[in-house]
Formats: structure tokens, sequence, C-alpha cells
């Protein structure tokens, strides 16, 4: 049984708790990305240590290999990766139609003087199509293989249940142009398909909680009407889409959580970085996940503070492959607690960067996921003292 209570409040922030099968989170929480059953480079070990709640998977991949047939026959992702803790898996929706339609118009996830594009047209290159958008579902050949599939919302829920996740996504159209046309369409599919996915998703008399997906792109009428249509039909709330530029996302945020009742816990899908973090917080989110903490470290981009030379500018990271780091003998961040700052000299970890010796891996991730970590245990700390706004002005000031 999953059920979320608000503990207390900063403005629009929130500090709440969500009790699932297998563990209380508390929010606002980051969620690291464990695509393939595991997060890159870490043991569950590692990440109970760090003190992550909860993880994502994703269910396109795990589908296609070793198969949801396969993880059910150890009773679940929990056993076969031995991880005890929460486990949120998406709809498998976001990778067939970034491996589709996406991929036939160039598109692509791109930041670009500080602004978040979800998707960018890059230029006049097409791609092979791998997937056919029907009523029905999505048709799709696996970009293992080859091989030819259908994903439907009944299919994604089967497949969701099956990797026994806490957190469920309802099957969704991912719209990937951010025209009126196109996302009225993918709109009126997505809400045709989280109907089927509550009609699939009551006959498992699954314990399961189950977000239903917010669209619209930066189409503020759409959003809303997006979020009306999701705040009656589910309990569980996310955010996703195209988001355009980092303004565009944060005002779509501002004009679409107010749709949404007080006592829902809201997800911001695919977001992480610390800018984001906490414009989302401040304005009502109350999960997040993002592949940016592991992805940045395994190409040598590392978080720091404030006092470590961190800021917007820079997002909050040093790289590692710099020059000015082969004597250093300081840590990556002087006030950072984890494993690799209290044992590692960043003179080191640039030696095994540039030697790409697989150390450098794990020593990175696990700085990256312990500093994104903590900073979500500091902002919770921050709004039950009513001090997040000095707490953001900390991290932020000129």
């Amino acid at each position: 049984m999953n059920q979320f209570k608000i503990l207390h409040k900063d403005g629009k922030a929130r500090v709440g708790i969500l009790e699932t099968t297998h563990g209380i989170i508390e929010t606002p929480n980051f969620n690291p990305v464990g695509t393939q059953a595991t997060v890159k480079a870490l043991a569950p070990k590692d990440l109970k240590e760090i003190g992550v709640q909860m993880v994502l998977a994703n269910t396109y991949h795990l589908m296609l290999r070793p198969s949801t047939s396969v993880i059910a026959k150890f009773g679940g992702l929990h056993k076969f990766m031995g991880w005890d803790r929460p486990i949120m898996t998406d709809s498998g929706g976001f990778q067939v139609f970034s491996l589709g339609g996406g991929m036939e118009e160039g598109a692509s996830k791109v930041v670009t003087s500080r602004e978040y594009r979800v998707w960018s047209i890059k230029g006049e290159k097409r791609r092979p199509r791998l997937n056919k958008i029907t009523e029905d579902g999505v048709e799709f050949q696996s970009h293992l293989d080859g091989s030819k599939h259908i994903l439907t919302p009944e299919k994604s829920m089967d497949l969701q249940f099956d990797l026994g996740a806490d957190l469920t996504v309802a099957f969704d159209d991912h719209e990937y142009r951010d025209d009126k046309k196109h996302l009225m369409e993918s709109i009126e599919r997505t809400e045709i398909w989280a109907k089927r996915s509550l009609v699939a998703f009551k006959k498992l008399k699954s314990k399961q909680l189950m977000y239903g997906v917010i669209h619209g792109g930066t189409n503020k009428a759409l959003r809303i009407k997006s979020a009306k249509f999701t705040n009656e039909n589910f309990d569980a709330i996310a955010l996703g889409g195209i988001y355009g530029t980092k303004k565009d996302m944060y005002e779509m945020i501002g004009y679409t959580l107010p749709e949404i009742s007080e006592e829902k816990i809201r997800h911001l899908l695919g977001i992480g970085e610390i800018e984001d973090l906490f414009e989302g917080v401040v304005r009502g989110v109350d999960m997040f996940d993002c592949v940016a903490p592991t992805r940045r470290a395994r190409n040598g981009s590392l978080y720091i503070g404030r006092k470590s030379g961190g800021n917007p500018k820079n997002n909050f990271t040093l790289n590692i492959s710099s020059s000015k780091f082969t004597s250093d003998k300081k840590p990556i961040d002087g006030e950072c607690q984890c494993y690799t700052c209290q044992n590692f000299s960043k003179a080191y970890l640039r030696h095994l960067y540039i030697s790409r010796e697989l150390l450098f891996h794990q020593l990175a991730t696990y700085h990256n996921i312990y500093f994104i970590t903590k900073l979500m245990e500091k902002i919770r700390e921050a709004i039950k003292n009513n001090s997040l706004s000095r707490l953001k002005h900390a991290w932020f000031k000129p």
C-alpha cells in the first residue's frame, strides 16, 4: 500500500513521506537511474551507504534484456538486483518514442547556454524510424537485434507488474515536436492510453502506485488541460514531455502544479541538475530522477559546492581532466564527507580518468550520487526549518 503524507510546508515546498511496500521515502527526493537494473558503477551496498532511498529502472530495456519473464522468476526486480528498498519503473514509452519519432527527426537531449531542451532538432539529418504509432500502441524494433515488438498500455502494465516495482508509470505518448497540432494529438492519445492503463492496472489488483503523466509541451493551455485530466484520474502525478528551455520548464511547473490536488505526490521526470532541483522544489515538486549525476561522473564532471568553486555558470561541477589538477592534493570538494573525497586527491582521480581506469567510474559516481543525495537531505531540513529561501540564496548568490 502506497500512501503520501505532507509533514511540513515552506511556501510551496513540501516535506513529506511516501509509504511503499519496501519502505518509507522522505521527500523531496532524488532517484538515481538504474536503467539496466543497476546504477552504473555502484553496488546496492554503495547506494545504501550513501543513503539513496529509491532507484528508477527502465521497463523498455529490461523487457528486451534479460526480459521481464526472467526477472519475474526471481520474484521481481528487488531480488534480481539485490536491492530491498523502493524501486520505480517507467512505462517504456519515452524509449520507444525517442528511438522512433525522435530518431527520425534527429532529435536529442542537449544543453546549450544553460538552456535545457528535451527535444532539439539538429540539422536535416534523418535516421531510420524504429517505431510505428497506432491507436493500439507502439510497434517498434529492438535497438539490440532488430526484433519486432508491440508495446501497449496493457502490455506496459503487465511488464511493470512482473518487475514488481513500488511505483509505476501509465503508458503515455511522448511528444517529440512542440507544435500545437502534434501536441494536441499526443495529449488525446495519452488520455486514451491512460484510461486503458488504469483498467489494466486495476485488473492486476496491484499494490503498486501508478503515476499519470502530464503532457502539453510548452503550450500553457494544453498543459493545464492535461493536468486537469491527470489529476482527476490518478493519485500520483508526473510531469513529462517537452520542457523547452529552463525558463520554459520553470514557468510550466509554476502554472501546472496549481491544477494538482495538494495531497498528491508530484514527480518531475528526467530532471536532476542542481539548479533544477532547487527550482522544482520551491514550486512544489516532490520527486526527481535523472542520469545526470552518473553520466557526468563517467565523463569527468564532478559536483562541487560554492566553497570549492561551484556556481551556476559551471553547473556546480569541475572537469577532472583539466591539467590544473595534475598535482592537486585536495579532494574534489573540501566539505564533502563521501568515501572518495575522504580518501583520494583530485590528482589521483585525474590520473585514473586519463588512464581510463575502471576505478574512476566507481569513485566518481559514488561522489556525485552522494553529493546530490546529501543536497536533498539539506533541502528537506531547510523546508522543515522554514529556511529554504536562505539555503537557495547561499547556493545561487552572485
